[in-house]
C-alpha cells in the first residue's frame, strides 16, 4: 500500500466524501500555500499566510473552514471578507464547489452594489457561510440581520488591498463583533508592516506562512526600456507595434495616468478599457467581463483596481511607469507566465527612476536586462482589436435563462459553429455572449428576429472603450 505524500489531499485529516470531492474538481496535489497552510488551518490555530492570487489559497481556507461547519446549525459559522464584490463573487463561486460533498451546506454573499432585502431574506432562512465586502457586512451587522455569535472561522482574504481601499476602520468593527474565541485568517498577497499590526490586533499566536512570489527562473522574459519623459507614450505604442500581443495589462499610478493612456490607444487603433476606483460597479463588472473574454485585448489598471483579478493566459504585462516597492513590481508581473505559459514583462522607465530597477534587481537577485527604443520592429499603422465582439442580451437568470440555452440558439437556428462562440456570462437580469468578431453581426441579427427558449430577446453589441 503506498503511504501518501505530504502533498496529497488524502494526507490531511478530511472526510473521505471531502476527499472524493476534491479529486472530482480536479484537486489532485496540494499547493505549495496549501500544503503549508492547512494542516495549520485545520489543527484550529490562526494563520497570517502571503500568497499572491492564482496560488490556490481560496482552496486553502475553503477546505479548512468548510471542516469545521456544522451542517445540523443553520447559523453563521464562517466569514470570509473580500476587498471587492468579483472576488466575493469568485470566493463564493469556489467554496459551493468545495461545499458540495456535505448536505445542506448554506452560503450567503453579502456584498454591495446587490439588493439588501434577499440578502436579508437568506440570512433569516439561515446560513452557514458568509463571503461579503466590509461596508456591506457592517451594515448587516449594523441592523442585527447579521449575528456572529456562532462564528467559528473569520477569513480575511486580500487583506492588504482591504486597508489599501480604506477598510481598515470596517475590519476592526467586524472583528469587535466577532467571538473573542474564534479562528482568524489572514491572506495577503504582501506584507508590510500595517499587515503585521493587524495581524497583532486581530490574531491569537498566529502560524506565518510565506510562499515564494517570485516565478522560477525563465518562466518571465524581462526588458526595461530606459527612455526620456516626452517618449513614454512613444514606447509604450513602439512596444504594441513590435510584440503584437493578444491581451496585455498595462499597469499605470493613478486614475488619470489610466484614463489617458487607454484613450492614447484607442486614438492609435489599438482596444483598451481603464480599470480604476472612479468606475462604478456596473462599469467595472463589463470591463474585467470585456477582458476576460477577448473583446477588448488592452486593460489599463491601476495596482488597486487590479488587484484580486484573476486572469488566464496574459501574454504580456506592461509597466507605464515602474512602482517605487519591487515587491509590487514582482506582484504585477506575477499575472503573466502562469499554466506553464511564458510570460512576457516590459517596463518603461526613466533615468530618473533608475533606482526602482537597482531595487528591483536586489529584491530578485537578477540583473535587469535593458534595451532601447531603436531596436523595436515597429509596424505603423498596426491595428490591435479584439478576436471577440460582446453582445449583450437583455435576459438572465431571473429569466431562467442558462448558457446553454444561449449556446442552443445560435449554433442551431442561428447556424454559428460552436468555434465562433466564446465564453458566456450570465447575470441576474442580463447575459453576455463572446462572438468572433465575423461573426458577430449574424449573431446580432438573430438574436434581433429569432428567439431564445422560446421568448423573444433585444441584443446589442457593447463597445470596448
Amino acid at each position: 500500500m503506498n503511504t501518501p505524500s505530504s502533498e496529497d489531499f488524502s494526507s490531511l485529516k478530511l472526510a473521505p466524501a471531502q476527499l472524493a470531492n476534491l479529486d472530482t474538481l480536479g484537486y489532485k496535489h496540494m499547493t505549495p500555500i496549501q500544503a503549508l497552510s492547512l494542516p495549520v488551518i485545520l489543527s484550529g490555530r490562526d494563520v497570517i499566510a502571503q500568497a499572491k492570487t492564482g496560488s490556490g489559497k481560496t482552496a486553502a481556507f475553503g477546505v479548512g473552514l468548510l471542516a469545521g461547519i456544522d451542517p445540523r446549525l443553520f447559523k453563521v459559522q464562517a466569514l470570509v471578507l473580500c476587498p471587492t464584490r468579483e472576488l466575493a463573487d469568485q470566493v463564493g463561486k469556489e467554496l459551493r464547489r468545495l461545499a458540495q460533498a456535505i448536505p445542506n451546506i448554506k452560503l450567503v454573499s453579502l456584498c454591495g452594489g446587490k439588493p439588501f432585502g434577499p440578502q436579508k431574506g437568506s440570512l433569516r432562512h439561515g446560513a452557514h457561510i458568509a463571503v461579503g465586502t466590509p461596508g456591506r457586512v457592517l451594515d448587516h451587522l449594523g441592523k442585527n440581520t447579521l449575528r456572529l455569535n456562532n462564528l467559528k472561522t473569520l477569513v480575511l482574504d486580500e487583506a492588504d488591498r482591504m486597508l489599501d481601499m480604506g477598510f481598515a476602520d470596517a475590519m476592526r468593527e467586524v472583528v469587535q463583533r466577532a467571538p473573542a474565541k474564534r479562528q482568524t485568517l489572514l491572506f495577503s498577497a504582501t506584507y508590510p508592516e500595517s499587515i503585521r499590526q493587524m495581524s497583532n490586533e486581530f490574531q491569537n499566536k498566529p502560524e506565518s506562512v510565506t510562499v515564494e512570489s517570485q516565478h522560477k527562473p525563465g518562466v518571465i522574459s524581462q526588458l526595461f526600456y530606459e527612455v526620456q519623459n516626452h517618449e513614454r507614450n512613444r514606447t509604450l505604442l513602439a512596444l504594441f507595434e513590435h510584440y503584437q500581443p493578444e491581451s496585455t495589462l498595462v499597469f499605470c499610478h493613478t486614475k488619470k495616468q489610466c484614463d489617458e493612456v487607454a484613450a492614447f490607444l484607442i486614438d492609435n487603433d489599438i482596444a483598451a478599457c481603464a480599470l480604476h476606483g472612479d468606475l462604478d460597479q456596473r462599469e467595472r463588472d463589463r470591463v474585467l467581463l470585456q477582458f476576460a473574454n477577448h473583446s477588448c485585448p488592452v486593460l489599463v489598471a491601476t495596482d488597486v483596481a487590479a488587484r484580486g483579478l484573476d486572469i488566464k493566459s496574459l501574454a504580456v504585462v506592461i509597466n507605464y511607469e515602474l512602482p517605487r516597492d519591487p515587491e509590487i513590481y514582482v506582484h504585477r508581473i506575477g499575472r503573466t507566465g502562469r499554466a506553464g505559459e511564458q510570460g512576457l514583462a516590459l517596463s518603461i522607465f526613466t533615468q530618473a527612476e533608475q533606482a526602482r530597477v537597482n531595487l528591483i534587481e536586489a529584491f530578485t537577485k537578477e540583473p535587469a536586462v535593458c534595451d532601447v527604443y531603436a531596436s523595436l520592429d515597429r509596424q505603423p499603422g498596426l491595428k490591435i482589436y479584439g478576436a471577440m465582439t460582446t453582445l449583450e442580451i437583455n435576459a438572465g437568470r431571473k429569466n431562467k435563462l442558462r448558457a446553454g440555452d444561449l449556446l442552443g440558439a445560435l449554433t442551431g437556428d442561428a447556424g454559428l459553429q460552436a468555434s465562433a462562440i466564446g465564453k458566456i456570462d450570465i447575470f441576474d437580469t442580463a447575459s453576455f455572449v463572446a462572438i468572433k468578431t465575423s461573426e458577430a453581426e449574424k449573431a446580432l441579427a438573430y438574436l434581433d428576429r429569432g428567439k431564445v427558449k422560446g421568448k423573444s430577446v433585444r441584443a446589442r453589441k457593447i463597445a470596448t472603450r
